[in-house]
């Protein structure tokens, strides 16, 4: 028995591991290679069973995708495909629909004295708002952020921080920080991540960014929370590690600003974008919620359902 399976499994662009792919008891062969894992096996190994029919001799077996991450988060159903060789001739090979494991997605804002943010799943040009709430894994939110400033001078806007949870309380376990250390996009940081800020902006009160769609491991929860922290400061603010937008290259290994030099950035490998009060370090944890940080000016925070 030979199966070949291509490694874009889902055909969403992305190549799971070879290590994640079992034919009923046995492991890939020495034919797998970077596009492909193939199977070569007697059709009586690897735990198939043998059914007897008046026409046919019908091997049966199961191929398994089991995901793994080292991470609190994952990015791809698992399947468990059925193969059967049919002797004197061939199978199929076929899968079941994969069940969404999103729920509605909407919104609610807070504002700071005049200051009314928002934030929108936008649809995949950025043209309006996205009219369905339901995601299935391999699909990408289209986030956008801004600020309505009415009377007050230009400001531009930043996402300090937004952490996902599978429920409303931002303190609860598990959770997953999409974005942290005021501004980087750390999700983007993830092998099977495209996570990124939108260049260039198309106005300064308004921000867009791009996160692969996922979900919490070991738990059945079809919902998560994500809690953002959006700040608006005077246009003209200075640029530095407490003022940025930061998206992560894979191709180049590095961090990219939106705005301003990409030296900004240098600091979310090590998390450090804090001042340091009277001379001392100061490291942010897990959970970013609310204002921090020196010329700041109203803060809202943002939490999505």
């Amino acid at each position: 028995m030979v199966v070949t399976v291509q490694r874009d499994f889902y055909g969403n662009g992305y190549l799971i591991k070879t290590s994640e792919l079992t034919l009923g008891s046995c492991q890939p062969g020495s034919q797998t290679s970077n596009t492909i894992v193939v199977f070569n096996n007697n059709v009586e190994a690897c735990g198939a069973s043998l059914q007897l029919t008046p026409d046919f001799f019908v091997y049966s077996t199961i191929l398994n995708y089991n995901p793994v991450s080292s991470n609190a988060i994952i990015r791809a159903n698992p399947a468990a495909v059925p193969i059967m060789c049919y002797y004197p001739r061939h199978g199929n090979v076929s899968s079941k629909a994969i069940i969404p494991t999103w729920a509605p997605f909407s919104t609610t804002v807070s504002t700071d004295e005049r200051l009314a943010f928002s934030m929108y799943l936008m649809t995949d040009d950025w043209s309006s708002r996205r009219s369905s709430s339901v995601f299935q894994l391999g699909d990408i939110f289209y986030i956008e952020a801004s600020v309505m400033t009415e009377n007050h001078i230009p400001m531009i806007l930043f996402v300090d921080s937004c952490v996902a949870t599978t429920t409303s309380d931002v303190n609860s376990s598990p959770s997953y920080q999409i974005i942290a250390f005021n501004g980087c996009l750390v999700d983007g940081t993830q092998d099977d991540s495209s996570s990124a800020f939108r260049s260039p902006r198309s106005r300064l009160d308004k921000i867009q960014f791009t996160v692969d769609a996922f979900r919490f491991i070991g738990t059945d929860a079809s919902m998560i929370y994500i809690t953002c922290s959006l700040r608006a400061t005077r246009a003209n603010q200075t640029l530095d590690p407490m003022n940025k937008a930061c998206s992560y290259s894979k191709n180049t290994r590095s961090w990219s600003a939106l705005e301003g030099s990409n030296d900004i950035c240098r600091c979310c490998d090590s998390g450090n974008c804090a001042p340091a009060p009277l001379g001392q370090s100061r490291r942010w944890g897990r959970i970013y919620e609310g204002s921090r940080g020196i010329q700041k000016r109203e803060t809202g925070k943002y939490k999505s359902r």
